[in-house]
């Protein structure tokens, strides 16, 4: 039975996601910075409330934008899983997390000074199948003119499931990380 773990530490939440043959969790939580203090005792809980031992087959990391110290620790605590757990990690945006459901729609996070970065993607069952409008640092009401008429999702916990989705449908190997 295949098991994918998805994290994301790029934003104020820490995003954690599990999915297996039989089934799927996620949690999202608001810590702040502390996610070096509390990513590696959710991960673990995450896979005790599953039923799971403590491996995954894949793991799908949220690269960012976000900030520098929450985008690496995420990074890092991947990195050190798959070494150990010999399972390859998988990157994609943190912003492909703020999608919901289907439909064209425009993501955003706050990147200070009145910019954001932002994307827009043609979204399928909680998956993005396009990039509209790829992930850029642009200025907010720039921004908004693009999606006039789409649904926005701003400053939103991303969701861990979200991620898994997009990360086993699209994911990159050879991920970079993107700062705020």
């Amino acid at each position: 039975m295949p098991v994918t773990l998805a994290l994301d530490t790029a934003t104020p939440f820490l995003t954690l996601a599990l999915a297996w043959d039989a089934g799927a969790l996620e949690v999202s939580r608001e810590v702040g910075r502390a996610h070096a203090e509390l990513l590696a005792d959710a991960t673990k809980a995450l896979f005790d409330d599953a039923g799971l031992p403590f491996q995954a087959d894949t793991i799908v990391i949220g690269t960012g934008p976000g900030s520098y110290t929450g985008v690496r620790v995420g990074a890092s605590y991947a990195l050190g899983l798959g070494r150990v757990w010999n399972a390859p990690v998988i990157g994609v945006s943190t912003l492909e997390g703020l999608v919901r459901g289907s439909g064209r729609q425009a993501v955003s996070q706050d990147a200070r000074k009145g910019n954001v970065y932002s994307a827009i993607y043609d979204v399928q069952n909680g998956v993005v199948e396009e990039v509209v409008e790829p992930v850029a640092k642009r200025e907010a009401t720039a921004f908004a003119a693009l999606f006039a008429d789409l649904r926005h999702h701003q400053d939103t916990a991303p969701s861990g499931l979200a991620l898994l989705r997009a990360g086993l449908a699209h994911g990159e190997k050879d991920w970079q990380l993107a700062y705020l």
